[in-house]
């Protein structure tokens, strides 16, 4: 049938269509970022058919479809990476054939990470055992020498480890035909560019079709492909929003520039849980995994001084110890101040609003700072014990308890609420060494080596570690 030509109006930021110009996208906010753009149509025959009441008549498949007995699951069988902290987060590895997008902030460390990634690739066997792995590393962001003074500096050097500053997809194409890695990372998707597409690199149409042909060749060959993408201000993936969808996994590397700490989390993940965590530490010779990063947190302390309460959080299902400070002082102003840094700055005001109502402890007359060590940022309410307590060993210059851990959450009342997953944040309490917790009362757990004390309000909480 004939085609009909339309104009429609895209969102150069994400991808929304209209049929008129607008001067703010209705999808994401964007000002001045509908672009117009010529658009083909036309009615299949399938579609005409099915409008007029006859049986569509479909194309004969070149392929049979398949019982789903008969398919072989050694197809989907993840392989590890070298990184046992990118394969947590992964589920188990990385699946043949799968397209993995890591997103986050630049500088945070994503090609870094990636290049490391690549070298420990390269180190491995083959799943046969034969031979090592090849890894193919595309760049378009940086030189060839950039990048290999960078492995040189972190120690990723290897001859099986291949490096190619290309943005043009062809010839990308052209060098997997050659070398027939078993892993590619491109670096990065935005600043690919496709042949044939109209558009500038990074643009939706050319991000699109760049993601949707490395998709095609990953399916096609078998070959694992990670994507490095960037970020917008507001933190979310760069392009338009069918990035996401076309992919398997969406990770976000983030973490904070005066902190060497860095997370890689789980958005979306068909092989796997969004839920699991990977910690990472920014060194001089690169990026360290960190596998036990309540250690890192709390290696630091010895002697307990006053204004220090630890308590485990989760990230994801990772239970973590942290150390929380607090810091009572004379005002110098007439309105007492509140500072806070990693933590909830709404809620801890409230903690201590509780502490004086609740407890008999007065804060309104005293400048409070709160923060966590190590630049480590909590968000959930089974830190709030933590913050109280730790202010009431301020305001009276009394340590708590030398190996106790104080989890829970702090009601209006003066109450003290129960908080998920309490059996495994005392066991990892138990496993660092830590032989007595503070915990609301209703739910009985036992760890061995850890006497776990039970509180149903805060006063009695802290009538429990000023024995």
């Amino acid at each position: 049938m004939a085609k009909k030509t339309r104009v429609i109006h895209t969102c150069s930021e994400c991808g929304y269509s209209s049929p008129k110009w607008l001067g703010r996208c209705p999808e994401c906010g964007s000002w001045g970022t509908l672009q117009e753009s010529a658009s083909a149509s036309s009615a299949g025959v399938a579609a005409t058919a099915a409008v007029s009441g006859a049986v569509p008549k479909g194309l004969t498949p070149h392929t049979p479809a398949t019982p789903i007995t008969r398919i072989s699951a050694a197809t989907s069988r993840s392989v590890s990476s070298g990184i046992g902290e990118l394969d947590r987060v992964l589920g188990a590895g990385v699946v043949p054939g799968s397209v993995v997008l890591m997103a986050g902030e630049p500088g945070v460390g994503k090609s870094t990470l990636l290049l490391e990634v690549a070298a420990r690739w390269a180190q491995q066997k083959d799943v046969d055992g034969e031979g090592t792995r090849t890894s193919l590393y595309v760049t378009a962001e940086e030189s060839a020498g950039q990048v290999r003074s960078r492995a040189e500096r972190t120690g990723a050097l290897m001859d099986t480890l291949y490096l190619a500053a290309e943005s043009n997809l062809d010839i990308i194409f052209g060098h997997v035909e050659q070398l027939k890695p078993s892993l590619v990372i491109v670096d990065s998707v935005q600043t690919m560019h496709a042949a044939g597409v109209e558009g500038v690199a990074g643009g939706v149409a050319q991000s699109r079709a760049v993601t949707a042909a490395l998709t095609t060749l990953a399916k096609t060959t078998g070959i694992p492909i990670l994507l490095v993408g960037h970020v917008t201000k507001d933190g979310n993936v760069a392009g338009p929003r069918v990035l996401e969808h076309l992919v398997d996994v969406v990770l976000n590397f983030e973490g904070d520039k005066q902190s060497s700490l860095r997370m890689l989390r789980g958005i979306k993940n068909r092989f796997g849980a969004t839920d699991e965590v990977g910690c990472f530490e920014q060194t001089a010779e690169g990026i360290r995994e960190v596998s036990d990063p309540s250690g890192l947190f709390l290696s630091h302390r010895g002697q307990t001084p006053d204004g220090s309460a630890v308590t485990v959080a989760m990230d994801g299902v990772r239970p973590i110890l942290a150390e929380v400070q607090a810091l009572t002082v004379d005002p110098v102003a007439k309105n007492p101040r509140r500072v806070v840094t990693g933590l909830d700055a709404n809620r801890v005001p409230m903690v201590l609003a509780v502490l004086q109502a609740r407890a008999g402890q007065r804060t309104n007359d005293k400048d409070a700072y709160v923060a966590t060590v190590g630049g480590m940022k909590i968000t959930e309410t089974a830190t709030d014990l933590a913050v109280a307590l730790a202010t009431w060993s301020s305001l009276h210059e009394t340590p708590l308890p030398q190996k106790t851990v104080v989890i829970g959450e702090v009601g209006l009342a003066g109450e003290l609420r129960r908080v998920p997953n309490l059996a495994r944040r005392l066991q990892e309490a138990a496993r660092l060494g830590y032989e007595r917790a503070v915990v609301p009362a209703g739910e009985k757990i036992a760890v061995k080596g850890l006497r776990v004390t039970q509180a149903s309000t805060l006063a009695e909480a802290i009538a429990a570690v000023s024995r």
